[in-house]
């Protein structure tokens, strides 16, 4: 049978351009194209094009294609005829249709020619689509991931090649699916970029000619395909308990083509399982350095007393980290000791059995199939993204094995769509999908498993859940971070400005839209009657949501602290009983805001209510309305949970005593744009409350000791140091092979970073930069990341390079996932970069400090706690005690990006002198693994200059 496209011919379009303004001057340098017919890339063109004004160092930069490459070349005028014939006829395809198809079209007419008008076709919908969870969807990156050779990038000839290719890719990828689930994308597809929706079309008219029988592994529910789903079988622990192997013989035989046998690592697993088995200990703090194998060792030692049914938890703050014990750290741990414990999953086609583990999340990570299913019937006024996930999920659907949206690698789940289709945790029956709920399928793995890997937040809002079984073991992984991330899940805000803006969106719904309620209804009595008493009431609720705003306004003068923002917006942090001097008065006006919202909350639905009996004499845009509407109650029920906690804040003075407040206000001068955020200052009575419901709690790190000395961490994690063992295992190999240090010490150099010239040098010095592929640049502060991120993007020097910068090129995910991704790349980053972000791919090559990493005295958050710890210490004490201890571990956590194992080499650079010239300098370096080096400003330049492999 003939397959699809085969009379079709696609021209396959990519241009470089000396920008993107085609109506302020911008030209095309380069045409490139690919011609495909019967499937296959026949012929390929490109032509350098004189755009006759310069080429920007930025644009030179990308595509290599600079002013002396074009000073010879023919204009657009001479090439127009012939890049018109050749596109006669086609189908036109590019990779961002809507910026080649216009471009080219501009400059087709200026030169005299007709505009292109048959079908076009998008590429980077399509990759979304066929591709869901890839991810990045750059041309560059789609090639890497599809193994489809890309000899030079952003250069229009081969960009057009490989994005030919990538077509023939996604036409394959679409042809073997399921025909239910092509008929459903054919129908959502009439909302795609111009004619894209032409390749689902005709893919699905081909397909319907034969009859294909749907695959084993997948099963049809209503219009949706997925695969099955393999359902647990109930059990307990493991059949019979192992006998953990004692001696150096025992372990070196298990060991055996599994596992390198390393001193270092082999005395971890036995002290961490010494603590296991012991009747008496139930806490271990242990710091074990980056390539001590730390993970497989505490997985070992525990996996012993599993036998008995206990579950083991293990709680860690990234997903990164998760997958990597569920995906490769549970395996090996199964092939080594090759214990009799339950094996529950089936990996896909390799069929090998497993150590039972789950990752465990919150529900909102599953996707809702009813949810989904009820959304492809909702997307009249579908945005783009929105169209464009709904298809790529149905593919994803026929894939998945745990529906699990963290599968789709998405860095912003804000789109409207996900508040439809993430699970909201009730447990489904009777419904459609109720036998193939992700959601409950994932519990009752969870419940089987005999360890479960959660979260540091998750585990410090459920540890009461039955789910961890009967006095499960603890260990908290990176637990340097523990504590910090039990008290930002308790932190909390109310948004009073988006509040009140929702609520003047719901009075636009209800009474002043062209098509609102009032125009649409306002002549029926009974919608007229609900409609007078909503106008009066969101009225008053949006004056006694500005009533709570003036109340916390008036009280600014009172602030611990203040930290000027950008645009006239500040941030004030206050103790609770600074701000709120008048319990009653503010719980009055609480209690007036929450009276108003359960007052249009109830109108709102009765309005609903008669518009849902009134379905079938309503009109389809009536829908919409309806939809609307129902998304605005949401909004309601948010804001009034939000304001029942904070007036339980209020309803307890002791609270008032652990919370600190911030006011940011967006704009200095207007009561109305303040907001309220709550932060949980001592987090120790809900962190003592979930040791209860552990044993054998293990706390484990790469920095938790400082010279020795555990009694920092201790004291942080709220364990009683009489009864705590810690443990500081040794590096399983000898890292100043693999680590080198250089600490700047120059008098030429300016030694002040708060200075103008720090700044300059720092940006100047990067740009000296060769051979090392993955640079990272640690500052502590956003506005210097700014100015420097400006200075790099205009060298020339860094061309090759992808310059990410916190703050300005995406959320800190994303801009995570391109340094990872990218092949050369830049980050500048503060806060979490220093340890809060995985990179998934790549490792460091080179970190450079820019600046000790004190925290910042000004930031609200800060203030408050120095406040707090003034009550404790004393306000002498709180630098020695809190202050310094945390740069310290901070700045170490820096260094420990470089060798995360014995296979990576990095270099760490430290350009601030205060560590030679502060007395306090010498405890930093003091916490590196290998000594510093001091180095002049030259010395340093030859270090950047050169590959690490040659230092």
């Amino acid at each position: 049978m003939k397959k699809a496209f085969t009379d079709d011919v696609f021209a396959v379009v990519d241009l470089e351009t000396t920008g993107t303004q085609r109506n302020q001057g911008d030209h095309i340098i380069q045409f490139g194209c690919a011609i495909i017919k019967k499937r296959k890339v026949v012929k390929t063109y490109s032509f350098l094009i004189n755009p006759h004004r310069e080429i920007p160092q930025a644009v030179e930069n990308l595509t290599h294609i600079s002013n002396r490459d074009v000073a010879q070349a023919r204009d657009f005028n001479y090439y127009a005829p012939k890049i018109r014939k050749i596109l006669e006829n086609t189908i036109f395809v590019a990779h961002n249709v809507n910026f080649d198809l216009p471009f080219l079209n501009y400059e087709l007419v200026n030169a005299g020619l007709e505009p292109l008008t048959g079908k076009a076709i998008d590429t980077v919908e399509l990759a979304q689509i066929a591709f869901p969870t890839f991810p990045s969807y750059k041309l560059r990156d789609l090639t890497a991931r599809l193994k489809i050779k890309h000899l030079n990038p952003h250069r229009a000839d081969s960009d057009a090649l490989v994005t030919a290719k990538l077509l023939l890719k996604v036409i394959k990828k679409l042809e073997a699916l399921p025909q239910a689930t092509l008929n459903t994308l054919t129908s959502l597809s009439k909302g795609l970029l111009r004619d894209t929706d032409y390749i689902f079309y005709e893919i699905g008219q081909v397909a319907r000619q034969t009859k294909r029988p749907l695959d084993k592994d997948l099963i049809q529910v209503k219009h949706l395909i997925l695969k099955k789903q393999i359902v647990p079988l109930r059990h307990i622990g493991a059949v019979s308990k192992g006998e953990f192997p004692q001696s150096d013989e025992e372990k070196k035989k298990l060991f055996k083509k599994n596992l390198r046998f390393r001193r270092g690592q082999v005395s971890l697993i036995n002290r961490l399982h010494e603590f296991v088995y012991s009747d008496t200990d139930n806490s271990l703090v242990v710091e074990a350095p980056n390539g001590s194998g730390k993970t497989f060792s505490y997985l070992m030692a525990y996996a012993y007393e599993l036998y008995s049914g206990r579950k083991l938890v293990v709680a860690t703050p990234t997903k990164v980290l998760q997958e990597q014990i569920l995906k490769q750290e549970i395996p090996q741990l199964l092939r080594v000791t090759h214990l009799d414990l339950d094996a529950q999953i089936v990996k896909s086609s390799s069929h090998y059995l497993d150590l039972d583990a789950q990752i465990v999340k919150s529900s909102s990570h599953y996707l809702d199939l009813d949810g989904f299913y009820n959304s492809l019937y909702q997307t009249d006024n579908a945005i783009q993204q929105t169209l464009i996930l709904q298809m790529g999920i149905l593919i994803w659907l026929t894939e998945t094995e745990t529906g699990d949206l963290d599968e789709l690698q998405l860095t912003n789940y804000q789109a409207p769509l996900f508040a439809a289709i993430e699970h909201p945790g009730d447990a489904r029956i009777g419904t459609a999908f109720a036998d193939y709920d992700f959601w409950n399928l994932a519990r009752s793995r969870q419940e089987q498993a005999d360890i479960l890997i959660t979260n540091h937040a998750y585990l410090a809002n459920h540890y009461m859940d039955s789910i961890w079984g009967q006095n499960p073991f603890l260990v908290v992984d990176e637990a340097h971070r523990f504590v910090e991330n039990v008290a930002s899940s308790r932190n909390d805000s109310l948004q009073f400005e988006s509040f009140w803006g929702m609520c003047s969106h719901l009075r636009n719904l209800l009474f002043y839209a062209e098509d609102s309620a009032k125009v649409r209804f306002g002549n029926n009595i009974e919608f007229k009657i609900i409609l007078d008493k909503l106008e009066k009431n969101t009225t008053d609720l949006i004056h006694s949501i500005n009533k709570v705003q003036q109340a916390l306004y008036d009280n600014r003068n009172f602030a611990t602290s203040r930290e000027e923002r950008r645009q006239n917006a500040i941030s004030l942090g206050f103790q609770g009983q600074d701000l709120f001097r008048n319990v009653p008065q503010f719980k009055q006006l609480l209690s007036q805001m929450q009276d108003n919202i359960e007052i249009v909350r109830q109108e709102t639905n009765q309005l609903l209510f008669l518009l849902y009996h009134q379905q079938k004499n309503l009109l389809t845009s009536d829908d919409v309305l309806i939809r609307d509407l129902q998304e605005e109650i949401d909004h309601l029920d948010y804001y009034s949970e939000q304001n029942y906690l904070l007036l339980d804040q209020l309803s307890e003075p002791q609270k008032l005593d652990h919370e600190g407040f911030v006011l940011e206000i967006s704009n200095e001068d207007d009561p109305l744009s303040t907001n309220l955020t709550w932060l949980m200052l001592d987090p120790e009575e809900e962190v003592q409350q979930l040791y209860q419901y552990f044993d054998k709690k293990l706390f484990i790190s790469a920095t938790l000791a400082q010279q020795d000395n555990f009694s920092y961490t201790i004291k942080n994690l709220y364990l009683d140091p009489k009864k705590t063992l810690t443990y500081r295992a040794k590096p399983s190999f000898k890292v100043e092979k693999h680590l080198k240090v250089y600490a700047l010490s120059d008098n030429d150099a300016p030694e002040d970073p708060n200075s103008p010239e720090y700044e300059e040098f720092i940006s100047n010095l990067l740009t000296q930069i060769k051979n090392y592929n993955h640079i990272l640049v640690l500052f502590t502060n956003l506005d210097v990341i700014r100015d420097v991120f400006s200075k790099l993007s205009e060298s020339n020097n860094l061309k090759d390079y992808e310059i990410l910068a916190q703050g300005l090129t995406g959320s800190n995910e994303k801009i995570a996932k391109r340094f990872g991704i990218a092949e050369k790349a830049v980050l500048l980053g503060a806060n979490s970069f220093w340890e809060g972000i995985d990179f998934k791919h790549n490792g460091v090559d080179l970190a450079i400090v820019t600046r000790l990493p004190f925290e910042s005295p000004d930031q609200p958050e800060v203030k408050l706690r120095t406040e707090c710890l003034k009550k404790q210490v004393g306000a002498d004490k709180i630098f020695e005690v809190d202050t310094l201890p945390r740069a310290i571990l901070r700045f170490r956590q820096g260094c420990g990006r470089l060798i995360r194992n014995e296979r990576d080499h990095g270099i760490f650079i430290i350009l601030d002198q205060r560590v030679w010239n502060k007395s306090y300098g010498e405890q930093f370096l003091a916490g590196l693994p290998v000594s510093a080096k001091k180095v002049s400003k030259q010395q340093l330049l030859n270090v950047l200059r050169n590959s690490k492999q040659n230092e």
